[in-house]
């Protein structure tokens, strides 16, 4: 394993010096990015979606926005002391209505920013199902990991150059409106490139919104997330275009103290974008102190308990739909109730709440 690793880093470090060359004139220099970084407080939270929504588009669809459960359950989030939010936008959701898109984000925004609760916004995305639709989402299949979770733009569509003039009016008109808004904190523009087996043919899309964003020039940092070691080319483009180093990891402690001095060679701030799936030995006990410890950013995945069904284990389904001797993700039940006391505790501590 130890030679695995280094094997990995070496080649991550050689494609990122390959890249380096074709220049990335428009990037942060790192003074500003620390600039950035140093103006907050220790940034930690949870990637969120209000457990009412399947998925992003029953999040922003008009029909099913649910403002009033997206504040209580940020409530949940702002009493133990978290001061972001990851949360995922649809492109086809902003293709029915862009005008009344916009405006549930602004609703968003006003309400997160009640909280005291920054948001980084995620563009596009690689995981879970392949052809979202526009309309009625399905219904959760009972004890199953994310079952009505879609990609964005999706597969095959990711691929297919015919999207990408409309993909760019999106992504121009969605950063160009809240491009100085300071309720945003970031633009995470691609989650997990590559995922779904599709590797490198996300590369003309990850390509192309860093394209975009340069073009819009806002005032918050891009990024988008490093997550698969062997993603070599993918890495690399990510590494050397982002004003930001994000990343996920979902391993223990040890192997995720390595990933950070890795990703530290590139001399810029960290945010760990997702973590934490106790099964799988990534907790907030053994996690997030230390990312504290190391001024890494902490987001983790799932703060309520709800359609998502991410309290179950990926590829591991419950069909009784009992509740898993452990959960997977997940803070809160949907009254507020914490999964476990002591890890309310814990998170209250470090964010210096009695």
């Amino acid at each position: 394993m130890k030679i695995k690793r280094l094997l990995t880093r070496a080649l991550f470090m050689a494609s990122a010096l390959v890249v380096a060359q074709s220049g990335t004139s428009q990037r942060w220099s790192i003074e500003k990015a620390e600039k950035w970084y140093d103006q907050y407080k220790w940034l930690n939270g949870a990637d969120f979606i209000p457990s009412t929504a399947i998925n992003q588009l029953e999040m922003w669809q008009e029909d099913t926005f649910d403002p009033e459960t997206i504040e209580k359950e940020l409530g949940y989030a702002q009493d133990i002391g978290m001061n972001v939010m990851r949360v995922y936008l649809h492109s086809l959701a902003y293709k029915q209505d862009s005008k009344g898109f916009k405006k549930r984000m602004d609703q968003y925004l006003d309400i997160s920013n009640s909280k005291g609760i920054k948001t980084m916004f995620v563009i596009f995305d690689d995981v879970w199902g392949k052809e979202p639709k526009i309309g009625k989402q399905p219904e959760p299949t009972t004890g199953t990991h994310n079952s009505g979770w879609m990609q964005d733009p999706g597969d095959p569509a990711s691929k297919d150059k015919a999207n990408f003039p409309f993909l760019e009016t999106y992504v121009k008109d969605i950063l160009t409106t809240f491009k100085d808004d300071k309720r945003v904190l970031l633009w995470d523009l691609y989650n997990e490139p590559g995922n779904s087996g599709k590797i490198n043919d996300s590369m003309p899309l990850l390509e192309a919104v860093f394209s975009w964003a340069r073009e819009v020039n806002p005032s918050q940092p891009i990024s988008a997330g490093i997550w698969s070691w062997g993603l070599r080319d993918l890495n690399a483009f990510q590494a050397l275009h982002s004003d930001i180093i994000t990343y996920h990891h979902y391993g223990n402690p040890q192997d995720h103290k390595l990933i950070i001095e890795l990703l530290r060679t590139h001399g810029r701030p960290m945010i760990c974008t997702e973590y934490m799936a106790r099964t799988r030995n990534s907790r907030f006990s053994n996690i997030m102190p230390m990312l504290k410890e190391e001024n890494v950013g902490a987001i983790n995945w799932g703060l309520v308990k709800g359609k998502t069904n991410t309290i179950y284990q990926w590829d591991t389904p419950i069909d009784s739909g009992e509740e898993p001797v452990e959960w997977f993700h997940d803070i809160f039940r949907k009254d507020g109730t914490p999964y476990r006391q002591d890890e309310v505790d814990l998170i209250k501590k470090l964010n210096g709440i009695d």
